[in-house]
């Protein structure tokens, strides 16, 4: 725990430990949803991508090609937010904020092979393009927030 800071009645508090999601939302971290992927932009603002996802040992893992927007935010700022609606009822979500803790190119594009047989069914990444380098961020979740709905 960080510490409280006191602002009339609200008080603020600031874990920066890891934390585990509740096991009532582990299903969306299953099932075929898309995540929104919050990155920080060099002047301060916020920018957001619909991404694939998967979840290995406690850690939610995105994938992108090297250079993209998301991968030159993550790379400067390696604070996150990713929201994850359940397709089947849109008033229950998972929204996370954490920290980038690995990115990794080793096994990206066998990662991106894995998400592509999640989200499409196939075998093999029908987007590559020549000279694509894959990449896999390991996002620490640090504090979520659900909705039941």
């Amino acid at each position: 725990m960080v510490g409280k800071t006191t602002l009339g009645e609200l008080y603020v508090k600031e874990c920066i430990m890891p934390t585990q999601i509740p096991s009532n939302f582990h299903d969306l971290l299953e099932k075929v949803a898309f995540a929104s992927l919050a990155t920080v932009m060099p002047d301060g603002t916020p920018q957001v991508t619909p991404v694939w996802f998967d979840t290995e040992n406690g850690y939610i893992r995105i994938n992108s090609a090297k250079g993209r927007v998301k991968d030159r935010n993550m790379r400067r700022n390696k604070n996150v937010a990713v929201s994850i609606l359940d397709p089947e009822n849109p008033y229950r979500y998972l929204a996370v904020r954490g920290k980038v803790v690995d990115i990794i190119e080793s096994g990206a594009d066998k990662h991106i092979d894995l998400l592509a047989k999640k989200y499409l069914g196939v075998d093999s990444y029908p987007f590559r393009t020549p000279g694509e380098v894959r990449v896999i961020y390991r996002i620490e979740p640090l504090h979520y927030d659900t909705k039941a709905g």
